[in-house]
């Protein structure tokens, strides 16, 4: 039996951005035929699409929902068209658009940050929310990134004092001991994608002159013992990798007027053989208090290639396998 197919088209407005719809060399064009399954076409100010009618219907409602967005003056990048594929396939088109009526802050160039999925929404809203979250999930479902660009913002509107970045001084794979320098300059190479996160949005110098005026401190969770973090915007990554003492110790640090953001990839734990993560004590300990939040994120929260949502649940299989 032949399977059938239709062809729609749709006619561009002078109100589109024919350019950025499209993204260089049809690159969000060819990110949408591979993702529906349909065979869409260019033509001056036509765009063909041709499939079955459920998947040239979604290649269309995914086109309509970025031409809206772009009607509404949002720059539109790669990210945003994977974003609209997978809210595209889940109905939720709609939400998609919804998402992007809030930006969180500006970065250093005024370009505005929003969430990119349903996961990212619901750790933003958590975290307004609650005094203490913690967000749980795979590597590329921007928990850093938010957590600091919420810190961020935090500290602009004058909500907090400080901001505080730390995380447990486990070696991921390599030996802390042969890095030169102290504890702290062993771990900031750990701390990477946070230092990249703040000089996206202050830029590398006046992130500088904020750590220096103790604005920003990034610091191993060693450091926080023995104090009390009020007015400050605390943030702790790769918590996987603490053990209880170290989570129980980090968490009774909240001080007055104060939030803490706890991240981290229950798939990771690099803590030696036998001993229980505080991460996973926590999550298991920690429900019923109403004031915490557990925000999961999934593989299809990755706001990175989409093939690395793939990548992630087939290891993630293949874990289950081995466990099984």
């Amino acid at each position: 039996m032949t399977e059938e197919r239709q062809t729609l088209q749709m006619k561009l407005t002078e109100s589109d951005d024919i350019a950025m719809l499209l993204g260089a060399h049809d690159k969000n064009l060819k990110l949408i035929e591979e993702n529906t399954d349909t065979v869409i076409r260019a033509r001056g100010e036509v765009i063909q699409i041709e499939g079955s009618p459920e998947a040239t219907d979604l290649a269309k409602a995914v086109i309509e929902a970025i031409q809206e967005l772009i009607k509404r003056g949002i720059n539109i990048s790669t990210p945003d068209v994977v974003s609209a594929l997978k809210m595209g396939m889940q109905k939720r088109l709609a939400f998609f658009i919804a998402m992007y009526e809030e930006e969180i802050v500006k970065d250093r160039n005024g370009k505005p940050i929003r969430v990119k999925n349903a996961g990212q929404k619901t750790y933003v809203e958590s975290v307004k929310k609650h005094d203490v979250v913690f967000g749980i999930g795979p590597a590329g479902t921007g928990k850093t990134f938010l957590a600091v660009v919420m810190a961020i913002a935090a500290l602009k509107k004058g909500e907090v004092q400080k901001i505080i970045l730390t995380r447990p001084a486990v070696e991921a794979g390599e030996n802390l001991g042969f890095l030169p320098g102290d504890l702290k300059e062993k771990v900031d190479p750990y701390l990477r994608p946070v230092y990249d996160a703040l000089y996206q949005i202050f830029g590398t110098d006046h992130t500088n002159r904020l750590m220096e005026r103790g604005v920003i401190e990034i610091a191993p969770l060693a450091y926080m013992r023995g104090r009390t973090l009020e007015d400050a915007f605390v943030i702790l990554d790769e918590a996987q990798n603490t053990t209880i003492a170290q989570m129980k110790m980090f968490l009774t640090r909240l001080g007055f007027n104060s939030k803490m953001i706890v991240n981290g990839d229950t798939s990771q734990i690099d803590l030696p053989k036998g001993v229980v993560s505080g991460l996973v004590h926590a999550e298991r300990t920690l429900q019923n208090i109403k004031q915490i939040e557990f925000v999961t994120f999934e593989a299809s929260d990755v706001v990175r290639h989409p093939v690395v949502a793939e990548i992630i649940e087939a290891y993630g299989q293949a874990s289950l396998k081995n466990d099984a």
